[in-house]
């Protein structure tokens, strides 16, 4: 059986037209906002306070900087500024600390552990049985200090 998977899941539902529902609700309060300005104010005042007041609305509705609406922009930038910063910090190399030195190569010589044949036997045999055949010599021979040339 198949089954659509939805794609387009970032794209909101257009509700009216080619308004979504955000859009739409900034839409109608700047609509409110307007009336009431025409109402209460003359004409000249209205248009010198009502188109920033449009202006305001349509971005909020429309505009997306950054690929997000302006009003979650709007409030991040304002909780960027009210929230404490946390500042970390690393320290700065010194001087001292940036004089190159020369290498001092450290070589560590490890002696050989020599092991009779019959002990790389016991071994291979432990081996190859997967652990079944255990030898108790076995042990004593791992533990043997190295030989030292």
């Amino acid at each position: 059986m198949l089954i659509n998977v939805p794609q387009y899941l970032d794209v909101e539902d257009k509700v009216a037209g080619p308004l979504t529902m955000k859009q739409l609700g900034w839409m109608i309060a700047l609509g409110v906002i307007l009336l009431v300005l025409w109402n209460m104010m003359p004409s000249v005042v209205f248009f010198i306070i009502g188109l920033p007041v449009a202006a305001l609305f349509t971005g909020l509705a429309f505009f997306r900087p950054y690929g997000q609406p302006l009003g979650s922009f709007v409030i991040f930038g304002i909780l960027y500024y009210f929230r404490p910063k946390i500042y970390v910090w690393k320290r700065a190399p010194q001087r001292e600390q940036i004089e190159h030195k020369d290498p001092v190569v450290e070589t560590a010589h490890l002696a050989d552990k020599k092991m009779s044949s019959q002990s790389l036997k016991s071994l291979a045999q432990l081996l190859d049985s997967q652990g079944a055949q255990y030898n108790k010599n076995l042990e004593e021979i791992l533990k043997k200090p190295v030989a030292k040339k």
